[in-house]
């Protein structure tokens, strides 16, 4: 029964993304001028991770938003991550990163970030949340050389500070969309 039902919080939670995309991709058309940076850049993928405490896989979806208080310097991201094992657990990673972007090229982003996490973990019979610290290097592809919509993939290593010190690989890859 709990299979069925955290299936179908994940139906709901890529339903609820794909009209998010569709719904921010309808207001690109008006987008103002190129000159202007975005307000905020919008990130939509999928995740992975691998525990190298016991090997175990996890998959599920990525969402965050990132904005830029300060220019070449600062961007902070909030962000989002469902992932399921087949072991009938769900984890629930929830993050504010602290990244430091460099320009590589008109179409091509270098980001480093270090930040907080909050994991809300569900296995049968046992739930438990915890606060891990996290690391992420952050590829943006911008192919059209204008900041509209672009790809990232962001691998990234997790380190859990409650019992058992769990520590993991992940890696996320999407679509970026710039909000002006």
């Amino acid at each position: 029964m709990k299979v069925q039902a955290d299936r179908l919080h994940f139906v709901r939670a890529t339903k609820f993304l794909l009209v998010a995309s569709l719904f921010l991709r309808s207001k690109m058309a008006f987008a103002q001028s190129v000159d202007k940076d975005p307000v905020a850049i919008v990130e939509l993928g999928g995740a992975a991770g691998w525990s190298l405490n016991n090997g175990r896989a996890s998959f599920g979806a990525d969402a965050a938003v990132e904005i830029t208080p300060i220019e070449n310097w600062l961007e902070l991201e909030a962000g989002v991550a469902p992932l399921f094992s087949r072991h009938h657990s769900t984890e629930w990673d929830t993050d504010l990163l602290f990244k430091k972007p460099w320009t590589l090229s008109k179409k091509a982003e270098l980001v480093a970030g270090l930040g907080a996490e909050w994991v809300h973990t569900r296995e049968p019979g046992v739930r438990a949340n915890s606060i891990a610290g996290e690391a992420v290097l952050d590829f943006m592809f911008w192919p059209g050389g204008e900041h509209k919509f672009g790809w990232f993939l962001e691998p990234g290593h997790d380190y859990n500070f409650a019992r058992g010190r769990e520590r993991s690989f992940g890696i996320s890859g999407g679509q970026l969309i710039a909000i002006p």
